[in-house]
């Protein structure tokens, strides 16, 4: 085994998330062959010197964290129309702009998060937006594992227009990433308002072929609920199980506005739901009932959402609000604790791509998706509980070295895989023109 081990990763605390207590000892140290883990130990460069070595006296070593749901690509929107209730944003904003844009675009746009996320410790989103094919492209020049899907909607889509030509946009993907290590297509329906029930039963025909995951917006805002009572006579949910699309493939964005009996039949329909709190704050969308979520049994991820409605897509803060903000929700202290938090954050949102067999957790013969923190800092020392200072009081920019699928994507806060410089610049070019689009 030893000359197959070409990287180590050592630091003084493991938080492995494989059911065992997090482990604080000079030393520490995660092996890595090819793209998975080898062994977990102490000092481990020195059995296998000829590894490349990712150390810092005071990291932290854990899983990557896993955005389940995110739309790279609206980093070009980040800021453009804050402070503004959901469908005037979309509908006003949003959906003109992005009738407007382009391939290239939606790849320089997808590359600036891509930076952001591994900057701050994503190794692994599930995304859903346009011109896929170039998201799918962004992820690989990235190196960044990532769920894939392109949406569609009742109405002429911005990348292949009549819906007809999406389905076939589609299964393109589905051909050009079936043994792909690090892309899965998945099928992405954009919401109830926006796909009628013949679109919906479509989508979920073809996610049932492909065994893929059914990702789409559902039970995000009142209103929503509202338009849904008044055009379906139910919930999104309801309308959902009225369909007959609820499965154990189904992954369903926010779930804010649901009740406790729509909670119990998820839960029974073993459908997992990501929760993108700061989204929800910034929409006024309402806070969703995670807590409930967890006690009835519901798998539970964690995601940004965009850049435009949250406006950043850094998952330590992410879990910092979730945790905050159920407490609010419950007028509860103990409602969502940190280590619920971090379970959804990694295991939760493995398991909502069900593929928690091959990442979300440090373990031996596990996909090598590894970050490591700098716990030298000033707002976490001391550290006493390290799960508690992950979820309170770390930042993204606390991350120092990531790993995704072996590879080393970012060391010593440098980016391996992408040119950051180079890519704000462009950006910047690109805000200027979608300053100018109407």
């Amino acid at each position: 085994m030893n000359q197959h081990v070409n990287l180590v990763l050592t630091g003084r605390w493991l938080v492995s998330m494989d059911g065992n207590e997090p482990l604080e000892e000079e030393g520490i140290s995660v092996a890595v062959a090819g793209d998975r883990i080898a062994e977990i130990g102490l000092n481990l460069a020195c059995k296998y010197p000829q590894a490349e070595l990712l150390t810092c006296p005071q990291g932290l070593i854990m899983p990557g964290l896993i955005n389940s749901h995110s739309h790279a690509a609206m980093s070009c929107f980040r800021g453009l129309a804050d402070d503004l209730p959901l469908m005037d944003w979309l509908t006003q904003h949003i959906f003109p702009r992005e009738a407007q844009l382009t391939k290239e675009i939606v790849y320089q746009s997808t590359l600036l998060s891509l930076c952001e996320m591994i900057k701050s410790g994503t190794t692994c989103c599930n995304d859903m937006y346009l011109f896929t094919q170039e998201v799918a492209r962004a992820a690989t020049d990235a190196g960044m594992r990532a769920w894939i899907g392109e949406g569609f909607f009742d109405f002429p889509s911005p990348c292949y227009g009549e819906l007809e030509n999406g389905f076939a946009y589609v299964e393109e993907l589905f051909k050009a990433y079936k043994a792909n290590d690090l892309i899965t297509i998945t099928v992405t329906p954009h919401s109830v308002y926006t796909c009628s029930p013949p679109l919906l039963q479509r989508a979920a025909a073809l996610a049932e072929e492909k065994q893929a995951l059914l990702h789409i917006h559902l039970a995000e805002t009142m209103s929503e609920v509202s338009g849904c009572m008044e055009q379906y006579g139910c919930s999104p949910v309801q309308h959902l199980e009225q369909l007959g699309l609820l499965n154990e493939r189904v992954v369903i964005a926010h779930g804010v506005q649901i009740s406790e009996e729509e909670i119990a039949l998820l839960a029974k329909r073993k459908v997992k739901v990501a929760h993108c709190p700061e989204s929800n704050m910034k929409l006024a969308s309402g806070m969703a009932p995670v807590q409930a979520m967890f006690n009835q049994g519901l798998t539970v991820g964690i995601g940004t959402d965009g850049s435009a409605s949250n406006n950043d897509v850094d998952m330590f803060s992410e879990m910092s609000t979730a945790a905050k903000l159920q407490k609010v929700r419950d007028l509860d202290p103990t409602a969502l604790k940190a280590d619920a938090v971090l379970q959804a954050a990694t295991m939760g949102g493995a398991a909502l791509l069900r593929a928690d067999a091959e990442i979300g957790s440090i373990k031996a013969g596990k996909k090598a998706d590894l970050i490591m923190l700098n716990m030298n800092q000033p707002h976490l020392t001391p550290c006493y509980q390290p799960i508690s200072h992950l979820v309170y009081a770390a930042k993204g920019s606390d991350v120092v070295h990531s790993v995704i699928n072996g590879q080393v994507v970012m060391r010593d806060r440098q980016l391996t895989t992408l040119d950051e410089l180079t890519i704000i610049e462009e950006m910047r070019k690109i805000g200027e023109i979608v300053l100018r689009m109407h």
